[in-house]
């Protein structure tokens, strides 16, 4: 088993694997998108998730902060539709409410320049998804 974790955004695609114990999420890289148009991204993610051998994969949820559901919400239920479709894999929804704010924390505790961290904070987001995915189902607190 191993895991594919996701971090949709309105012209990018965070993406991030576990490792084969799943332990440890890693980032793979961003993809840029229109969008609209899945087929760009599943050209990026079909090839990852044969070499890898994924069998499942951990999309974020962005709630908003009071946890109802708006349009990124919609735009993340939509893709998880066409993920299933696509690949007939498990797709678990997991709330990723202020993991960007976290992910861009860690990128400037790193010192990471402003313009490097534009083209990796969806990836790092992906990476911190997967993470709380991995961390909670370690601790049974998941599924």
């Amino acid at each position: 088993m191993r895991y594919l974790g996701l971090d949709l955004g309105t012209k990018t695609l965070g993406i991030a694997i576990s490792d084969k114990s799943n332990q440890i999420a890693s980032f793979v890289k961003v993809v840029r998108w229109d969008g609209e148009d899945y087929e760009q991204l599943f050209k990026e993610l079909t090839p990852i998730i044969k070499e890898k051998e994924i069998t499942n994969i951990v999309l974020g949820l962005p709630k908003n902060m009071n946890n109802s559901l708006g349009f990124a919400a919609e735009r993340s239920m939509n893709f998880e539709k066409a993920l299933k479709e696509k690949y007939s894999l498990d797709v678990i929804l997991i709330d990723e409410r202020l993991s960007t704010v976290e992910a861009e924390n860690y990128l400037l505790e790193a010192d990471t320049s402003r313009k490097k961290r534009k083209k990796v904070i969806d990836g790092v987001a992906a990476s911190i998804i997967l993470d709380t995915y991995l961390r909670m189902k370690g601790n049974n607190n998941y599924e």
